[in-house]
């Protein structure tokens, strides 16, 4: 199932089954948060623009 990834430094976003290794932007090791809203629309998530 594809979610929604948010790098925790630079922000950058990402829509995969699971966050990369190294961020695509800023080239780090970085922990992704998954920003996927699970509370609105439960067929159709989108990025959750709170985090």
């Amino acid at each position: 199932m594809e979610q929604t990834w948010k790098c925790n430094a630079c922000g950058y976003g990402i829509r995969d089954e699971k966050p990369p290794e190294k961020c695509p932007a800023c080239g780090e090791t970085c922990t992704f948060v998954d920003n996927t809203d699970y509370t609105q629309n439960i067929g159709n998530k989108r990025p959750d623009d709170r985090l």
